[in-house]
């Protein structure tokens, strides 16, 4: 060997090369290797893939021995996948150093993964922390989204940043909840394609894509699942000793009571109880469902039947579907969460004809029983403001009080004072209380300036720790209603107000998040006559409607949820459907954002009590209130109101 400076590496670089893949699969390094951190387990200590036998063979076709170059998990919640992922990672510093990419659906999601779950894997195994130097040291290497060791690199990135996934070729990635990934980045299209482009040069790459599912026919793992072989896990019957995958629909229970939830056996009828399934976890396989389109991934699914034994049980299940069957809202959770499937959400609006057909005769511009708080929402055009104003109560059921449609030129400031008396108003309520409107949210998407100089004249809402604040009556809120459906309430901007700024905010909100809500909620059923006058109450969510015309309900339901092919993906967007008007839809969307900025979807019991107190709901006796022949009696003069506003000339 050469004597020169620097030989002794080189030459160790090459032996290190010739070196063969390692006979370490995933999971043994994980049970030699991995501690779990205190910050980051429930079950801190020793890794054991034992616990989540299901992990042993999804972790080994991670593994460099195994043929397979793509690696599918659609799961349930409380499974351990994003764990498995954890565990390649550190197998790749330790044992088949390459570069390295872990996607979450987020930059910011990202960080928190790398002090949350990253660091403690590295600090915790005394083999990892010898690769990677601590943060605090110079020159390491290591930093909150990049941690460097011998022979690779470990990039951390978000899917909605297309620099991040583009920045380096990998030959290992790990894409954590993709169904929680933006539907284009940035304009460079899907996301999970951008990032095995970062790996198509290396013949020996490892791809692991994770997620609990989302929504039918636009879920990301679902649509990957569907393409590999549809491997399920089976479970010996303890009594009979037949395998069968674990499903909801076998589960039986006394209904109200979890605790009693039992396991049907497919094949003998055998009531199993839920201390059996760890002997069941250790003696399941896993089995091909489907021929996959290519012999190189492998897809699994796991529901959260088969979480381990003090993790989640099926009594936690048993109780999550007795409340979605209580309330709809929770029934798209259960599904992706507990069942691990995408949920089939129905968005074709109702017949307007049968939200019309069944209005009530309660007063417009009063305020029934059940309403607590009021909040508004104000769509903006040329020629007019439309405004909705909304009670709302308990379990989100909710009251339409008024439409009002304001004319006027929206660059004059005449047409802006009608609004200020709408707002200024105090309702009456059945009890003869007044409420006034606590938030009201204006579209800031036409005349922008006009909106962003009204909006500043009247108390704003803020975000604080525990979320949305509006301390003051009559909170005013300038709102952008954007196309993403990952949350009602998105983002807080300062407004682009030129030299007049001053603190002015404004709030992106998820238009979709809204439609589909509401769209879910118009179609639950009313209960009969009979039912009421026997106690029944109307389901979470229902809509009452006053006497409103027909144009209001047609402007209600006038947009579709359309999925269109976008390069090559499923992508949905809201549509108005050709010659209709959607005002009362916009109107609608952003009272309910307003409601939700008012602490609407955080609301607790006492919050609700606070609410009920200075209207005396609790304790009004039946001559308190307003009988529903007095409340018809003014519908009549309130319509014609609402008619005359505009509706009816247009």
């Amino acid at each position: 060997m050469a004597e020169f400076d620097g030989a002794l590496a080189i030459d160790l670089a090459w032996r290190g090369g010739l070196k063969p893949d390692p006979l370490l699969t995933v999971s043994q390094w994980s049970d030699k290797h991995r501690i779990l951190s205190q910050r980051a387990s429930s079950e801190p200590g020793k890794w054991r893939t034992s616990r989540t036998p299901y992990l042993k063979e999804i972790m080994d076709c991670l593994s460099p021995a195994s043929p397979v170059r793509r690696v599918v998990f659609m799961k349930g919640a409380q499974i351990g996948g994003t764990e498995a992922g954890n565990c390649l990672i550190g197998y790749v510093i330790h044992q088949a150093p390459g570069p390295m990419m872990a996607v979450s659906p987020t930059v910011e999601l990202a960080k928190r993964n790398s002090k949350q779950r990253i660091d403690p894997l590295i600090e915790e195994s005394e083999a990892l922390k010898e690769l990677v130097k601590p943060a605090r040291s110079r020159d390491s290497g290591n930093t909150v989204l990049s941690k460097e060791f011998p022979g690779g690199v470990l990039i951390l990135t978000g899917a909605n940043s297309a620099v991040g996934l583009r920045s380096m070729p990998a030959r290992y990635l790990f894409l954590d909840e993709v169904d929680g990934y933006p539907g284009d980045v940035e304009g460079e299209g899907d996301p999970i394609l951008l990032a095995e482009r970062r790996s198509a040069t290396f013949q020996r790459r490892k791809i692991f894509l994770v997620s609990t599912p989302n929504r039918k026919g636009l879920s990301r793992i679902e649509r990957e699942y569907l393409a590999s072989d549809q491997r399920k896990f089976h479970v010996p019957c303890p009594e009979c000793g037949e395998r069968q995958p674990l499903e909801f629909g076998n589960l039986t229970w006394d209904e109200g009571k979890p605790d009693t939830a039992r396991y049907r056996c497919a094949h003998c009828d055998a009531l199993i109880w839920e201390h059996h399934k760890t002997h069941m976890l250790e003696n399941g396989e896993w089995v091909a469902t489907a021929e996959a389109e290519s012999r190189q991934t492998v897809g699994f699914h796991l529901n959260s039947l088969y979480s381990p034994v003090g993790w989640f049980s099926w009594a936690d299940a048993v109780e999550m579907y007795e409340q979605a069957q209580k309330n709809p809202d929770l029934m798209k959770g259960f599904v992706n969460t507990v069942l691990g499937e995408p949920f089939e959400e129905a968005f074709e609006a109702p017949d307007w004809t049968r939200l019309y057909d069944r209005r009530e005769t309660y007063r417009i511009g009063e305020v029934p029983d059940g309403g607590l708080f009021l909040t508004a929402g104000v769509d903006v055009q040329k020629d007019r403001l439309e405004c909705e104003v909304m009670a709302w109560g308990r379990e989100k059921r909710s009251w339409s009080i008024d439409y009002f449609v304001l004319d006027g030129d929206t660059a004059r400031p005449e047409v802006w004072g009608q609004l200020d008396r709408v707002l200024a108003k105090d309702w009456k309520h059945a009890c003869g209380q007044r409420l006034p409107i606590r938030v009201m949210c204006v579209d800031s998407g036409y005349a922008t300036q006009d909106v962003y100089a009204w909006v500043r004249k009247h108390p704003q809402a803020t975000w604080g720790p525990a979320g949305a604040v509006a301390r003051q009556q009559r909170t005013v809120v300038a709102i952008k209603g954007r196309d993403r459906d990952t949350a009602l309430l998105l983002t807080v901007s300062k407004a682009d107000a030129g030299h007049r700024k001053r603190g002015l905010k404004v709030w992106s909100i998820g238009t979709p998040v809204a439609k589909g809500e509401l769209y879910r909620w118009l179609k639950l059923p009313r209960p009969t006559d009979e039912g009421l006058e026997s106690g029944e109450s109307y389901p979470p969510g229902y809509c009452h409607f006053p006497q409103y015309n027909e144009e209001f309900f047609k402007q209600l339901t006038a947009e579709r949820l359309i999925t269109r092919m976008v390069k090559g993906f499923p992508q949905a967007s809201w549509e108005k459907e050709p010659g209709k008007r959607n005002e009362a839809l916009d109107c609608r969307v952003y009272a309910r954002a307003a409601a939700s900025i008012y602490g609407l979807d955080r609301f607790e019991e006492k919050h609700w009590r606070r609410l009920e107190e200075p209207l005396r709901i609790a304790d009004m006796s039946e001559d308190e209130t307003i009988s529903a022949p007095q409340q018809q009696a003014g519908s009549t003069r309130q319509h014609r109101r609402v008619i005359q506003s505009g509706y009816m000339r247009r």
